[in-house]
């Protein structure tokens, strides 16, 4: 099982950034995916997470309708579209993925995943 992100970057605020995560060895159309970040001296936040079985995404209250979630079953790929981008934005994002598959998608983001990628630094600037 592998995930690789991709897609961070140096950005001015109010701008927009994709985050990308191929998985391989595994068909991710099973799993529930999340995004997280990690900012200096912070601890982890689940930024979006998703189960398979379909339903409302979660988003953390401080990216709500800035961010989306989705996943392209075909490419084996999952995305976070990031808008309006703030300062506060700036962390090291991670993708995940859980086989386990009963718990709803806030669980995943309060409680991490299974399995996790490497992370892609986004740097907003003010």
């Amino acid at each position: 099982v592998q995930l690789q992100a991709s897609g961070g970057g140096f950005v001015q605020a109010g701008g927009s950034l994709r985050l990308s995560c191929a998985a391989s060895g595994f068909t991710l159309a099973y799993y529930a995916i999340g995004w997280f970040r990690q900012a200096p001296g912070k601890e982890r936040e689940g930024v979006s997470c998703t189960s398979s079985r379909g339903g409302s995404a979660y988003y953390a209250d401080s990216v709500q309708g800035r961010f989306t979630i989705s996943r392209d079953n075909a490419k084996n790929t999952v995305y976070l579209q990031m808008n309006s981008l703030k300062p506060e934005d700036t962390a090291v994002y991670f993708c995940a993925a859980d086989i386990r598959n009963h718990y709803g998608a806030g669980y995943y983001c309060a409680h991490g995943m299974e399995y996790w990628g490497n992370g892609t630094l986004v740097t907003v600037s003010s």
